[in-house]
């Protein structure tokens, strides 16, 4: 990627999002209606378990997100916020998960880019049927011609249409963040400090629920 960017590109879990959502409406749903018709202590431990549910649940599906912007890279993880200049970034590594190294060896995962071995999976299948059609050109033109017919085979392009092997989706951002690192980790407005700031807005509301959860049962 050669232009600069007018604003950062957003990456999110699309699967993420929809189960967050639908856990929060479940929660909701069981919670709300043990506080109305619950008696006994059963309110008070629908509400402790909300209390501990909600902001966990929104920390691990609605609320990671990747920003990359023309000067640094924002990673927002479940408990985490970690701001890191593209020239701090020594490489993205895809494996079982991917994440990010700065250059003094620190490690952060991308949670919003999560690693599909099913896409990868698909991925593959794609590229293998591509390479088998264009081995089936091949042969096609290598076969009898009419006279006067010129020779060679008509290329086959790949099912995403970009003339190489097809990528998963997280794949294929995690080379658009590479493309991004190598095209601005030279520049003198992406240096700066790795900057890593703590979700206390995530984290005391679910301790706040747990703590309550415990004390209602022990005294129970």
């Amino acid at each position: 990627m050669t232009t600069p960017l007018v604003k950062d590109r957003t990456y999110r879990s699309p699967m993420a999002l929809v189960g967050g959502v639908l856990l929060l409406a479940i929660i909701g749903w069981l919670g709300i209606d043990a506080l109305i018709r619950g008696h006994g202590r059963t309110p008070w431990l629908a509400l402790a378990m909300m209390i501990l549910l909600v902001p966990l649940v929104v920390a691990f599906t609605l609320r990671p997100a990747v920003f990359a912007g023309e000067d640094r890279l924002r990673i927002r993880n479940p408990f985490r916020v970690i701001t890191l200049p593209w020239a701090e970034v020594a490489a993205l590594r895809s494996g079982f998960s991917n994440e990010v190294v700065t250059s003094s060896g620190a490690k952060y995962q991308l949670w919003a880019i999560p690693v599909s071995l099913r896409g990868r999976k698909r991925a593959a299948r794609r590229t293998a049927k591509s390479e088998a059609d264009a081995q089936r050109g091949r042969t096609a033109a290598a076969g009898p011609r009419s006279a006067g017919v010129g020779a060679g085979f008509r290329p086959v392009r790949d099912t995403d249409g970009a003339g190489g092997p097809a990528r998963a989706e997280a794949d294929q951002i995690m080379d658009e963040l590479r493309q991004l690192l190598e095209s601005r980790s030279a520049a003198e407005s992406a240096r700066g400090e790795v900057t890593v700031r703590w979700a206390y807005e995530v984290a005391a509301p679910a301790v706040a629920g747990a703590v309550l959860l415990a004390i209602l049962l022990a005294v129970g």
